[in-house]
């Protein structure tokens, strides 16, 4: 399980972001964003090496706020080949020296959300040691997906991430969180195989909810 340490990071996980959004497709901002982290959920990864977690931040400088989904891996030591996924890299004041990943270039990122869509891996709380995230839901029809290695290659586009992933699927990462209206969990979206959903506290103190990750197939 994942071990969430109350310490310090130097620089913080929003600075970091601050710097890197404007450089994506799908940023939706002008100049320099203000980023709030207001949500998000963990995976644990199950040898205990990878720091795992799909983190909501919100930007206030557009003219309404813009959320953004950022799956995020944290590393002890580089990641072979993934020299363009790096985010950067901070100060933890446990662990030491950290590499910062976008984690959709990250195989142990990517195996874990397949296990979750699955139905074999659990979200986990975002702040909270040991804390399974129940607001998390999600689904997949049809066959089991089976635990297969695989080098994550993402293409990203003004709307989100693609990542081809094994057993003829592609996972579909929403960067940018669109709210479905209700207070519902979001379903399933049409065409999809599977799905993750959870909600973050909007500007307004409202909860929204929206779909984070669909799978499709190929």
């Amino acid at each position: 399980m994942a071990v969430i340490h109350k310490t310090t990071l130097t620089p913080t996980k929003v600075e970091l972001l601050t710097s890197w959004l404007p450089g994506r497709p799908w940023y939706r901002g002008s100049g320099t964003p203000e980023l709030e982290r207001t949500g998000g959920f963990r995976l644990d990864d199950p040898e205990g090496e990878v720091g795992i977690e799909f983190m909501v931040v919100t930007d206030g400088s557009t003219p309404a706020p813009t959320a953004y989904l950022v799956p995020l891996t944290y590393r002890g030591a580089p990641l072979d080949g993934a020299e363009d996924a790096l985010i950067g890299t901070t100060e933890h004041g446990v662990l030491g020296k950290r590499w910062v990943y976008d984690g959709c270039h990250d195989p142990v990122l990517t195996t874990e959300l397949l296990a979750l869509i699955g139905g074999t891996a659990q979200a986990m709380a975002q702040r909270v040691s040991d804390t399974p995230d129940h607001e998390v839901t999600r689904s997949c029809t049809g066959e089991p997906l089976p635990t297969a290695a695989h080098t994550p290659a993402p293409a990203e586009d003004a709307d989100g991430t693609s990542v081809p992933a094994p057993h003829g699927t592609v996972l579909r990462v929403h960067r940018v969180l669109r709210p479905v209206p209700g207070a519902e969990p979001p379903a399933c979206p049409a065409g999809a195989v599977g799905h993750v959903a959870t909600g973050w506290p909007g500007p307004d103190g409202s909860r929204l909810r929206a779909v984070f990750v669909e799978l499709r197939t190929a």
